[in-house]
């Protein structure tokens, strides 16, 4: 069962076109950078209390209604939640890994019915 490996929601994903001006008005809101990494764009997380969003500049943000890009469950074990996401039917993308954090992150997305994307993440 995937429930055995998650802990509800790990972030949520925003894509955006201008970091100085996002981080500007989170700042506003009380959230603070808890961890930026530049890989193929700048990636900073946010949090506000249990609230982590992590923003990137892609150049790529819609600016409407519907932008944020993905949610992410936090995953206690990745290769057994993945191997649950396929018994569902729920066909996962592959298993990646990504520098962020300490000691790195490994994830798999999968697409929900309307088109959403809820990404299983797993803090290394």
């Amino acid at each position: 069962m995937i429930k055995h490996y998650t802990h509800g929601i790990q972030h949520i994903g925003l894509p955006t076109n201008d970091m100085e001006a996002t981080l500007a008005f989170y700042r506003i809101l009380g959230f603070e950078v808890v961890h930026e990494k530049e890989i193929d764009c700048r990636v900073c997380f946010l949090k506000l209390d249990s609230l982590v969003i992590e923003v990137y500049e892609n150049k790529q943000a819609l600016l409407k209604p519907g932008a944020i890009d993905h949610i992410a469950i936090d995953c206690t074990d990745i290769e057994a939640c993945y191997h649950e996401n396929v018994k569902a039917g729920l066909s996962p993308t592959s298993i990646e890994a990504l520098p962020f954090w300490e000691k790195g992150v490994r994830f798999f997305k999968i697409t929900g019915p309307n088109h959403e994307t809820i990404e299983f993440c797993q803090i290394l």
